[in-house]
Protein backbone atom coordinates (compact mmCIF):
# COMPACT_ATOMS: atom_id res chain seq x y z
CA UNK A 1 0.00 0.00 0.00
CA UNK A 2 1.33 3.43 -0.91
CA UNK A 3 1.96 6.05 1.71
CA UNK A 4 -0.35 9.03 1.59
CA UNK A 5 2.32 11.22 3.16
CA UNK A 6 3.78 13.69 0.72
CA UNK A 7 7.49 14.39 0.76
CA UNK A 8 8.56 18.03 0.51
CA UNK A 9 11.69 18.58 -1.54
CA UNK A 10 13.62 21.66 -2.66
CA UNK A 11 13.77 22.13 -6.42
CA UNK A 12 14.86 24.81 -8.82
CA UNK A 13 12.32 27.36 -10.00
CA UNK A 14 12.58 25.87 -13.49
CA UNK A 15 12.02 22.26 -12.41
CA UNK A 16 9.50 20.95 -15.00
CA UNK A 17 7.19 19.60 -12.27
CA UNK A 18 7.11 23.01 -10.59
CA UNK A 19 6.51 24.72 -13.92
CA UNK A 20 3.61 22.33 -14.64
CA UNK A 21 1.98 23.07 -11.29
CA UNK A 22 2.33 26.81 -11.80
CA UNK A 23 0.69 26.42 -15.21
CA UNK A 24 -2.23 24.59 -13.55
CA UNK A 25 -2.43 27.44 -11.06
CA UNK A 26 -2.55 29.98 -13.91
CA UNK A 27 -5.47 28.11 -15.50
CA UNK A 28 -7.34 28.00 -12.19
CA UNK A 29 -6.68 31.68 -11.43
CA UNK A 30 -7.81 32.69 -14.93
CA UNK A 31 -11.08 30.86 -14.36
CA UNK A 32 -11.57 32.57 -10.98
CA UNK A 33 -10.48 36.11 -11.87
CA UNK A 34 -10.77 36.30 -15.65
CA UNK A 35 -14.08 38.15 -15.53
CA UNK A 36 -12.38 41.05 -13.73
CA UNK A 37 -10.17 41.88 -16.69
CA UNK A 38 -10.85 43.15 -20.16
CA UNK A 39 -8.56 42.92 -23.16
CA UNK A 40 -9.83 46.39 -24.08
CA UNK A 41 -8.06 47.94 -21.09
CA UNK A 42 -5.34 50.45 -21.94
CA UNK A 43 -1.97 48.98 -22.86
CA UNK A 44 -0.30 50.60 -19.86
CA UNK A 45 -2.74 48.84 -17.48
CA UNK A 46 -2.20 45.46 -19.15
CA UNK A 47 1.57 45.98 -19.09
CA UNK A 48 1.50 46.90 -15.38
CA UNK A 49 -0.47 43.74 -14.57
CA UNK A 50 1.93 41.58 -16.56
CA UNK A 51 4.87 43.19 -14.80
CA UNK A 52 3.29 42.67 -11.37
CA UNK A 53 2.90 38.95 -12.09
CA UNK A 54 6.35 38.50 -13.56
CA UNK A 55 8.79 36.60 -11.36
CA UNK A 56 12.48 36.86 -12.10
CA UNK A 57 14.01 33.44 -11.32
CA UNK A 58 17.05 35.25 -9.88
CA UNK A 59 14.78 36.58 -7.11
CA UNK A 60 13.68 33.10 -6.00
CA UNK A 61 15.20 32.23 -2.64
CA UNK A 62 13.50 28.86 -2.14
CA UNK A 63 11.29 26.67 -4.33
CA UNK A 64 9.59 23.57 -2.92
CA UNK A 65 7.52 20.71 -4.25
CA UNK A 66 5.39 18.23 -2.39
CA UNK A 67 5.59 14.90 -4.21
CA UNK A 68 3.93 11.54 -3.72
CA UNK A 69 5.73 8.18 -3.54
CA UNK A 70 5.86 8.01 -7.33
CA UNK A 71 7.43 11.46 -7.62
CA UNK A 72 4.22 13.04 -8.90
CA UNK A 73 3.99 16.71 -7.94
CA UNK A 74 1.16 17.57 -5.58
CA UNK A 75 1.96 21.12 -4.51
CA UNK A 76 4.37 23.99 -5.01
CA UNK A 77 5.46 27.00 -3.03
CA UNK A 78 8.32 29.46 -3.23
CA UNK A 79 9.92 32.42 -1.54
CA UNK A 80 11.20 35.39 -3.45
CA UNK A 81 13.11 38.51 -2.63
CA UNK A 82 10.73 41.41 -3.26
CA UNK A 83 12.70 44.56 -2.58
CA UNK A 84 14.30 43.08 0.52
CA UNK A 85 11.11 41.43 1.75
CA UNK A 86 10.58 37.67 1.85
CA UNK A 87 7.40 37.02 -0.16
CA UNK A 88 5.57 33.69 -0.41
CA UNK A 89 4.81 33.04 -4.07
CA UNK A 90 2.87 30.57 -6.12
CA UNK A 91 1.55 28.38 -3.32
CA UNK A 92 -0.61 25.88 -5.13
CA UNK A 93 -1.97 22.46 -4.23
CA UNK A 94 -3.25 20.32 -7.09
CA UNK A 95 -7.02 19.84 -6.75
CA UNK A 96 -6.52 16.05 -6.43
CA UNK A 97 -4.36 16.54 -3.33
CA UNK A 98 -6.35 19.18 -1.44
CA UNK A 99 -7.66 18.57 2.05
CA UNK A 100 -4.60 16.57 3.14
CA UNK A 101 -2.71 19.38 4.91
CA UNK A 102 -0.08 19.67 2.19
CA UNK A 103 -0.47 23.44 1.87
CA UNK A 104 0.12 23.84 5.61
CA UNK A 105 3.21 21.64 5.40
CA UNK A 106 4.69 23.63 2.51
CA UNK A 107 3.99 26.89 4.35
CA UNK A 108 5.67 25.55 7.51
CA UNK A 109 8.69 24.42 5.49
CA UNK A 110 8.96 27.79 3.73
CA UNK A 111 8.72 29.58 7.07
CA UNK A 112 11.43 27.38 8.59
CA UNK A 113 13.79 27.92 5.67
CA UNK A 114 13.18 31.68 5.75
CA UNK A 115 13.73 31.81 9.51
CA UNK A 116 16.94 29.77 9.19
CA UNK A 117 18.19 32.32 6.65
CA UNK A 118 17.47 35.29 8.90
CA UNK A 119 14.04 36.45 7.71
CA UNK A 120 12.04 38.28 10.36
CA UNK A 121 8.71 38.12 8.54
CA UNK A 122 7.01 36.76 5.45
CA UNK A 123 4.48 38.59 3.30
CA UNK A 124 2.08 37.26 0.71
CA UNK A 125 -0.68 38.30 -1.65
CA UNK A 126 -3.78 36.38 -2.61
CA UNK A 127 -7.12 37.36 -4.03
CA UNK A 128 -10.54 38.00 -2.55
CA UNK A 129 -12.05 35.07 -4.48
CA UNK A 130 -9.89 32.45 -2.77
CA UNK A 131 -11.50 31.79 0.62
CA UNK A 132 -9.65 28.50 1.09
CA UNK A 133 -6.29 30.23 0.69
CA UNK A 134 -7.32 33.02 3.06
CA UNK A 135 -8.44 30.44 5.63
CA UNK A 136 -5.11 28.61 5.36
CA UNK A 137 -3.12 31.78 5.90
CA UNK A 138 -5.24 32.89 8.85
CA UNK A 139 -5.09 29.41 10.45
CA UNK A 140 -1.32 29.43 10.18
CA UNK A 141 -0.86 32.80 11.88
CA UNK A 142 -0.84 35.31 9.04
CA UNK A 143 -2.44 38.70 9.65
CA UNK A 144 -3.96 41.08 7.12
CA UNK A 145 -1.89 44.05 6.01
CA UNK A 146 -2.40 46.78 3.43
CA UNK A 147 -1.99 45.83 -0.21
CA UNK A 148 1.66 46.29 -1.11
CA UNK A 149 3.46 46.98 -4.37
CA UNK A 150 3.31 45.79 -7.08
CA UNK A 151 -0.37 44.96 -6.42
CA UNK A 152 -1.74 48.31 -5.16
CA UNK A 153 -3.04 49.61 -8.49
CA UNK A 154 -2.79 46.45 -10.62
CA UNK A 155 -4.75 44.00 -8.48
CA UNK A 156 -7.03 46.03 -6.25
CA UNK A 157 -8.92 42.88 -5.19
CA UNK A 158 -5.77 41.62 -3.47
CA UNK A 159 -5.68 40.52 0.13
CA UNK A 160 -2.21 40.77 1.63
CA UNK A 161 -0.85 39.14 4.76
CA UNK A 162 2.25 39.02 6.92
CA UNK A 163 3.62 36.68 9.53
CA UNK A 164 6.28 37.66 12.00
CA UNK A 165 8.80 34.86 12.31
CA UNK A 166 10.07 34.01 15.75
CA UNK A 167 13.78 33.34 15.69
CA UNK A 168 14.60 30.13 17.55
CA UNK A 169 17.31 30.60 20.13
CA UNK A 170 19.21 27.86 21.87
CA UNK A 171 20.05 28.05 25.53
Amino acid sequence: MKSKQAQIVPVTWRDPRAVALRELMDVEMSAIYGSLFSSSEPDNVLAARRKALLIDPRDILVSLLAIDDDGMPLAHGALRNLGGEWEVKRLFVDSRARGRGIGRRIMADLEGRARDRGAKRLILQTGDRQPEAVALYERTGYERIAIYEPYVTTFTFSLCFEKQLVVQTSL
